[in-house]
């Protein structure tokens, strides 16, 4: 029986793990599902016969390396900061490592090392990054294939709320990490456009959105993400002149959540004194200038431009930003006073379920003629459990994990999923999942980007 162990019992996990306790018979699996908080793991493996759940601590190394060198293969759904705690005990004791997240710098240290142990340390098979990549690669390929050279390529993805529950005036929720929402796009973001490099530094971030629609799911706003250009080189289209990746939201989205980082509100360097004891109301006010004459709301929309009955302030009034309510959070920073308020206010509700958009647009020419594929992604969640988030980031690493253990993968040392062999067969099972992308081609002129 081949043992597999999961480490991080996370909400990004469930589906992951139902799919290998669903197989686990066929493919005579046992998961070891390990978790700081045993009872969470056991939650997820439940009664089946074929998981286990244990109390793990990723700091212990006598156990990290013990179950380690008891299974077959090792998943991480731990924070990308602890992967190379793992990755060192994996390449030591020759296993096999899965994880969703973007390849930790100290990863490249143990390259040579896996590859001499013969074993794969194969990162960023979540939704973004992983889905993005290969669905991107699959549709680059075919138009290598065909003679056909990129001009252009945009990928944009959101994790949101579904629309038959979106039900507040920011059309938004929290369906994933909520502090990283909150610090988005902090540093500065850089891509490429028709061949000139464009820098945009993060307190002008949310000013310069661009929009699209998707299927059936209306329009989205988009702001650009850190990093556009390392992609050239990931993607091997170093000649491209124009290349983009963006974070969808919807439309006011952007313009509301820019007041915060004009503010100074999402600065997570600084801890406010006695931050326990201020109302949210004094929070926002020690951010603007002394006036005694005016009131906080009449100096945010001085300080901002905007109106006090647009819709910007609404979306402010209706987080309670201005209310004397105490915020009672001891040595907080600015950042994380805010996501303590927005986690009260953008949480999910029981019956919620989130969805993840994604889209691509490659142009390219052919014969010397222009054609622009537009590819789109749109998945819902089940429910609060197996939402779209667990499904788009479980299901390609739970994939990759039989493919490994059946011997489909034959690649070694640290890999992201952009090669033929490794994405075709995931991406050919998500889709039998309902994980499948939806594909618009036509002629094109001249077509500018906006950015």
């Amino acid at each position: 029986m081949q043992r597999i162990l999961l480490i991080g019992a996370g909400l990004s996990s469930s589906t992951l793990i139902k799919y290998l306790l669903d197989n686990s018979k066929t493919y005579n699996w046992k998961l070891v599902v390990a978790d700081i908080s045993k009872d969470l793991a056991k939650k997820k493996t439940g009664d089946h016969p074929n998981g286990t759940a244990i109390k793990f601590d990723i700091n212990d190394q006598y156990q990290r390396v013990d179950e380690v060198q008891k299974a077959d293969i090792v998943i991480s759904m731990l924070p990308a900061r602890l992967h190379h705690l793992v990755a060192k005990s994996c390449v030591l004791h020759k296993k096999h490592l899965v994880t969703a997240s973007y390849v930790p710098k100290e990863f490249w240290e143990f390259d040579k090392m896996a590859k001499k142990a013969k074993v794969i340390l194969i990162n960023e098979l979540g939704v973004d990054p992983g889905i993005d990549h290969m669905s991107a690669m699959k549709v680059i390929d075919r138009i290598k294939g065909m003679g056909g050279t990129l001009t252009s390529f945009k990928s944009v993805t959101g994790g949101l709320i579904a629309p038959k529950y979106d039900n507040n005036p920011w059309n938004y929720k929290f369906t994933w990490n909520p502090r990283n929402v909150i610090v988005a796009g902090q540093g500065n973001a850089q891509y490429i456009s028709r061949g000139m490099h464009k820098y945009i530094p993060y307190h002008q971030l949310f000013k310069r959105i661009t929009s699209t629609n998707v299927l059936d799911y209306g329009e989205f706003e988009i702001y650009p993400n850190r990093d556009s250009l390392k992609y050239r080189e990931i993607y091997d289209l170093k000649d491209i002149p124009t290349m983009f990746r963006g974070t969808l939201r919807r439309p006011g989205f952007c313009k509301a959540w820019n007041i915060f980082v004009q503010l100074g509100a999402t600065d997570d360097s600084y801890v406010i004194e006695n931050s326990e004891d201020l109302t949210y109301r004094d929070f926002i006010n020690s951010f603007l200038p002394y006036r005694k004459d005016i009131s906080v709301e009449e100096k945010i929309c001085r300080y901002t431009g905007i109106e006090e009955d647009s819709g910007t302030m609404y979306k402010l009034r209706w987080l309670g930003i201005f209310e004397k309510k105490k915020i009672g959070l001891k040595n907080a920073t600015p950042a994380q006073i805010l996501q303590y308020l927005l986690e009260q206010k953008w949480k999910l509700d029981p019956n919620d379920k989130d969805m993840i958009v994604m889209q691509h647009k490659f142009n390219y020419t052919v014969n010397n003629c222009s054609k622009q594929i537009i590819s789109s992604l749109v998945v819902e969640g089940q429910d609060n459990t197996h939402t779209a988030m667990s499904i788009t980031v479980g299901m390609p690493v739970a994939i990759a994990t039989k493919l490994l253990l059946t011997g489909k993968i034959k690649a070694t040392g640290v890999q992201i999923p952009v090669k033929k062999a490794i994405y075709d067969p995931i991406l050919r099972e998500l889709e039998e999942y309902g994980i499948r992308f939806i594909e618009e081609e036509t002629e094109v002129g001249d077509n500018g980007n906006g950015f």
